[in-house]
């Protein structure tokens, strides 16, 4: 996770001052990349603890399609309540602790066909599943992407999609690589969560289609820290990096779509404590 240390190191170093939406204010830099090659131990920061029931239950969120906050505090995930307030509901025109058509909406139901009552109907292009379909019947596709972004809907939800498209290539030895396109990055809280969740994406998308994990490329847009979240960059620089962990996918898993948590498994995980900051709203 040297990539990431790095990126933290060129944004304090480099990085311009800028307003921003939130009223906090960042510092930050215009176009990153980082690279990860799977073979070489699931993706995780060492450096700072990651809360990884968070990471698995979010995806399994998104690929199942779902949109209310309901479903992950029912599962102890709380990462989009800030999102998920009456008063945000109500100024979008959304259902009470519906987030609108954020990103699992997108991949599995992209253009469907809104109702009076801010819900959608199930008459929308499944982004994923075509590219698994086609992942398994044409592997030397350049058409393997899904988009989370949606110009006509994107000002429905209180965040517009962050992490904005990503795309699979298939290597001739058989490998599944992923690339992202992430066109505004929180780097220190937001994204060690992104990454790893795209390193889970990929392991789950290659054990569906019987091919191996490759590499994830991370591509950074705007890309900051803000202006409260400095001193704990600094900080995490200070830490020694450790052994990265396993990621064990239960060999029974053949359908994306039906993947549980309790499929998935880290092994080997021993981070430094976690460092606290503030959600920039």
């Amino acid at each position: 996770m040297k990539v990431y240390h790095e990126l933290l190191e060129r944004i304090l170093a480099e990085g311009e001052e800028r307003d921003d939406r939130t009223g906090t204010g960042t510092i930050g830099i215009f176009g990153h990349q980082m690279r990860f090659d799977l073979a070489a131990g699931f993706p995780l920061v060492t450096t700072k603890k990651v809360h990884t029931r968070s990471v698995i239950q979010e995806l399994l969120w998104f690929l199942s399609g779902r949109t209310d906050n309901q479903w992950l505090n029912e599962r102890g995930v709380t990462i989009w309540d800030e999102w998920a307030t009456p008063e945000q509901c109500a100024r979008f025109g959304r259902p009470a602790g519906d987030l609108g058509p954020v990103y699992g909406h997108q991949w599995r139901n992209f253009g469907a066909t809104r109702r009076p009552d801010g819900t959608f109907e199930r008459d929308g292009v499944d982004q994923l599943a075509r590219v698994v379909a086609e992942i398994r019947r044409n592997p030397t596709s350049r058409r393997l992407i899904v988009t989370g972004w949606n110009p006509r809907e994107a000002d429905q939800v209180a965040l517009p999609p962050c992490h904005t498209l990503f795309q699979f290539q298939v290597s001739s030895g058989g490998r599944l690589h992923c690339q992202l396109y992430q066109r505004s990055a929180d780097c220190f809280l937001g994204v060690p969560f992104n990454i790893a969740s795209y390193a889970l994406l990929t392991h789950l998308v290659a054990r569906v289609t019987g091919l191996k994990p490759g590499v994830f490329v991370h591509t950074l847009g705007d890309a900051h820290l803000y202006k409260n979240h400095l001193e704990q960059a600094r900080l995490q620089l200070s830490r020694e990096h450790r052994p990265l962990p396993t990621l064990v996918l239960d060999p029974t898993i053949t359908d994306l779509f039906a993947v549980t948590a309790e499929q998935i498994r880290i092994e080997g995980y021993d981070p430094h404590p976690a460092i606290k900051a503030p959600v920039a709203v």
